[in-house]
Order: structure tokens, then sequence, then C-alpha cells
């Protein structure tokens, strides 16, 4: 992370509010330790934690174990994959890795928690249990790895993330954790965040329900499990990683691939996932704003992530107790905090230094009917198209070689918009998707399709 710069430096109020909600999460949550950090801008802004030990608290390079999380970081190794051209989203794991009774499900499902296995493995609780009880993916998967029809449902499913995995291993020819570090760990940095634990670690704990009373917990090796919850990790080195994930990192994985990851590829599964589930990222609510990320809990340790795009600010949670403390609700309302009391200054407007006259061209109002929009062309050469109004559908547009421009984002994403000109050379109308838009509502001179009415616009009477 980069030395912070004054401009980003938070107030003393705002401070004070983030480390008292860590010292209220510490305490109602009797949590042996809390540590949390806050990102912004490609800064670390505040780190602080919290523990009985008064002023010898863990600090952001104190290991943790970080569950879930894991699977953010395997679902990068995935996407590299595909960009690599090495595999579609698309295509069947049978095609990469054979032979594993669950060959029908595609990448992009298992990414997205929707190829209908089974949330756990069959047998004993594997968070807590030896990895020898599972030295081959059918004993993760079980003899009915299904529980749903591929596809049709979001269902969380840890073997799945072990497929993913071993999918990794078999496409790169190398183990899973040797790839994670060559292509993610050392290119963006993060040298506290291994497999296995190195000093200094926090010890995870089970706090008694009913007395203030602790039990160490096991620190098991997941063994095949690993690519769904295995890596340990510091709240420096996953304010990084978060920071990767909202602006990517050409050296592992560009902005587009980034953020492709974070929208919602399956459904919310009914009571437990408001927003639905990207490609290895969770995505949620909290204070009015859409966030990213992912939380993750092993026997012993609880771990929150989430990241917005528009304030560019990550939030991390650790502890070091099995339950107790919903650290990714604390992670939100720590970003909120600083996203409320310092909201970001808008990057300053600046005019293209050569707009494209063709563009320039298609700029103003344009009609869906009688429906008003308007076309803007931004310095960044995208085309804007929305509604004059309150109502009505917008998008941004970006431009191909063959003068068309393809849709990026709501529901004309992917949908081609085309220029028609007459004879002459003039403007007649655009074709979104079939959908015409004149320069005037039902301009007479466009091929509207129906026709329009000779007698044009009238009164009632």
């Amino acid at each position: 992370m980069d030395a912070l710069p004054e401009d980003l430096d938070l107030l003393p109020s705002t401070r004070r509010a983030l480390g008292h909600r860590i010292a209220v999460a510490q305490n109602e949550g009797r949590a042996p330790s809390v540590v949390a950090a806050v990102a912004r801008g490609g800064a670390l802004v505040w780190e602080g934690s919290r523990s009985p030990a008064d002023g010898h608290g863990p600090d952001g390079n104190v290991q943790y174990r970080i569950g879930s999380i894991t699977k953010t970081f395997t679902a990068v190794l995935v996407m590299r994959l595909r960009d690599e051209g090495l595999l579609a989203l698309g295509d069947p794991l049978e095609k990469h890795l054979p032979g594993t009774g669950a060959g029908e499900v595609t990448v992009r499902q298992l990414l997205a928690h929707a190829g209908g296995l089974a949330a756990e493995t069959p047998g004993e609780w594997w968070e807590r249990s030896s990895a020898s009880l599972r030295p081959e993916l059918s004993d993760v998967l079980g003899t009915e790895p299904f529980l749903f029809e591929p596809g049709w449902r979001h269902h969380y499913s840890n073997p799945g993330y072990t497929l993913l995995g071993s999918l990794v291993e078999a496409v790169r020819g190398k183990p899973w954790e040797e790839v994670l570090r060559a292509e993610v760990l050392e290119p963006l940095g993060l040298d506290r965040t291994t497999v296995q634990p190195q000093a200094p670690y926090a010890d995870g704990w089970a706090v008694h329900p009913w007395a203030d009373v602790l039990m160490p917990e096991p620190p098991e090796d997941l063994g095949l499990m690993a690519p769904a919850g295995q890596l340990w990790s510091t709240t420096r080195d996953l304010a990084r990683f978060g920071q990767f994930l909202l602006h990517g990192d050409e050296q592992v994985l560009g902005a587009a691939s980034v953020r492709e990851m974070a929208v919602a590829a399956a459904p919310p599964e009914p009571g437990i996932a408001e927003f639905g589930y990207g490609l290895g990222v969770q995505l949620t609510e909290s204070g009015g704003r859409r966030l990213a990320g992912h939380c993750g809990s092993l026997p012993g340790f609880v771990a929150g992530l989430w990241l917005n795009q528009a304030e560019d600010v990550v939030a991390v949670v650790l502890a070091n107790c099995t339950s107790g403390l919903p650290v990714g609700t604390v992670a939100a309302e720590l970003l909120t905090l600083v996203a409320d009391a310092e909201p970001r200054f808008p990057e300053p407007w600046k005019p293209f230094e050569e707009a494209d006259p063709v563009a320039l061209e298609l700029c103003g109002p344009w009609y869906w009917g009688p429906a008003a929009h308007v076309v803007r062309l931004r310095s960044n050469g995208e085309l804007e198209l929305g509604p004059a109004g309150a109502m009505g559908r917008a998008a941004r547009f970006r431009a191909e070689p063959d003068g068309s421009w393809r849709g990026l984002n709501g529901y004309y994403a992917g949908e081609t918009l085309r220029v028609v000109r007459r004879a002459d050379g003039s403007l007649s109308h655009l074709d979104l998707g079939s959908f015409m838009f004149t320069r005037q509502p039902y301009d007479p001179e466009a091929p509207v399709p129906g026709g329009v009415d000779p007698k044009g616009w009238r009164g009632i009477g």
C-alpha cells in the first residue's frame, strides 16, 4: 500500500468513530482480539485493534485465518485462465477436469455457487477434521454431489470451490498453492498472505456462550479443500487485495475482469444474499451503497472484507473467535462511516483534447416514440444515452471499429447501437436493438415501424 497522501488523511472525529466501532464490536462480540483497517485511493488511511491487553493489541501485520475470503483469490486464478484463453466460463468442468462425477457443471456456475452442489462435504465436519479423511475429490463430493439441477439456483458450495482449485491445478500443471503465490500474491506484494501461518499470527479461540472463558480451536489443514478456505492473511494485505478488486492490476487481472467479478452472476438465495453473488464475490448493500467483497470463517476465526467502487473505499475486519462477532456487518459499517463522514471528492471535470466529430454529431435530444432521451459524449469517448425525464432506460456505449456502438451496462449491455444515415449522409435515426430513436417524436421523415399518421399531431377536438 502506498504512503498516505496528505489529502486522504482522515479527520480525528472519523478516526475516533472507527476506533469506537471496533471497541464496541470486540466488547459485544466477546472476541479475544479484533483488528481492522480502511483503505482509500490506494492508501491505507486507518488501522485499529482491540484486545484485553490494553495498549498491546495486534497490528496490521498479524495473521488471522480468513476462511472463505480464500474463494475470491481462487476465483481470480480462474479468471486469469479465462483471460489467457485457456478456458471459457461456459465450459463444462469435464472439458478440463474429467472424471469428477460433476463434469456437467460449468466453470461460471461453480464461480457463482450455482452448480447445484452440496454446501459441505459428506462425513465429519470438514473444518475440524483431518484432510486425510478426504484424500480424493470423490471423498469431497460424495456419491451424490448434486442437490439441484446446475444453473437453477444459487446454493453456496465449499466443494464447488474445491473443484475450482483442482481445475487450476489441472490447467496449470502445478499445485494451487504454487500458482496462487506466483500469479497473485507475489505480483500484488501480499507477502503476509500464506497457506500456513507465519509468525506473528493469532491463535484461534472458541468463546463459551454463557461464560467468559475460552477454548483453543484446532488449526486443521484443509488439504483438497484449501482453495475454499485455507488462507491466512493480515488487514494490510487484505486492504491491498481490496484495492486490487476495485481497480485491477495488469500483472494479475485487468480492471474489466475484476469489475466483471462484481456483477451478479447468480440470483440471491432467499434469506441469505440480498443482492446475489458474482464470480467469487459476495454482493450486498450498506448505507445505501452497493458493496462487493467476501466474508469468511473457520473454527477460531471470522473475517470480513468489503469495498465500494463509487467511494473507492475498502474495509477489513478480522477476529480470532469462532462466532459471536458479525465481522461482515462491522466491516460494512466502517466503510459507511468513512464514506458518510468524508465523501469522496469527484474527479475534476476535463474536456476532450480532441472530440470525435462523428460522435459529437450524435449528441443532443432523441426520441423513442414520444419519449425524450438525450445522448451525451463523455471525455473518455463513451456515449451516454438516458431519459430526459425521470423514467426510462439509461446506458453507456463504447465505439466499435465498424462505426457502431456496443452497450456497456444496464438493459442495453451487449446490445448494438447503429447510426443510420440517409442517402445524402445526413442523420436519419439510431437503431438500438431494433428500437428506433429519431430527432423528432415519431419523425415522419424516418422509417418508423408501423408508419406515422399523415395528419400528424393534433388536439383532442
